[in-house]
């Protein structure tokens, strides 16, 4: 079991009591949709980063940030009131740019790297349908496998039929067998 740090558990706590607070609390027009996304604390727990993000473009996040950064006092005194902490460190609100930085390093990976060859992506996406007849009798084959299934290698047939019909044709041999035989495609 991991061990962790006092410091992570208190900067989740911490999240998700600023995320209630500003959802439910702060009353300025500012802070908008603003979604708190982590809490840093320094190791003293004396200063806390707080990111948050939002849609839109970057004069809005601006005015959320400003509206954050006044709401500030008011949500460190409620803290203070609603967590068993002997100093509620002070609150340092910050854009958070992983999902912009993350967006933007995948663009110029795309650029970057050739594409895949169309003959390649075909192959793969063949495999990707075909069933092994050995997990239709083990059962390790989900209901939307068994549709793409060939009508031969569930009941040994010639014909080529739906697995719907397979599934019944199995059903009526087991009745005339007195159950006995095995329904692999019923199990899946």
């Amino acid at each position: 079991m991991p061990q962790f740090r006092r410091t992570d558990r208190l900067n989740e706590a911490l999240k998700q009591e600023i995320s209630l607070l500003v959802r439910d609390e702060v009353r300025d027009p500012r802070v908008g949709l603003a979604t708190i996304t982590a809490v840093q604390t320094s190791p003293e727990l004396d200063h806390a980063k707080v990111y948050f993000t939002a849609l839109g473009d970057e004069a809005e996040r601006a005015g959320i940030l400003t509206g954050l950064r006044s709401a500030a006092p008011f949500i460190r005194s409620q803290l203070g009131k609603r967590m068993r902490m002997r100093r509620v460190p002070e609150l340092h609100f910050e854009v958070d740019r992983v999902l912009e930085e993350a967006a933007r390093i995948e663009r110029l990976l795309r650029e970057a790297l050739p594409p895949e060859p169309i003959a390649a992506r075909d192959d793969d996406d063949a495999d990707a349908t075909e069933v092994d007849p050995a997990d239709v009798d083990s059962g390790d084959v989900d209901s939307a496998d068994v549709d793409s299934v060939d009508a031969d290698s569930v009941d040994g047939g010639s014909a080529d039929v739906d697995s719907a019909d397979a599934v019944d044709s199995d059903a009526s041999d087991s009745d005339t067998d007195g159950g006995s035989s095995t329904r692999g495609a019923e199990k899946a």
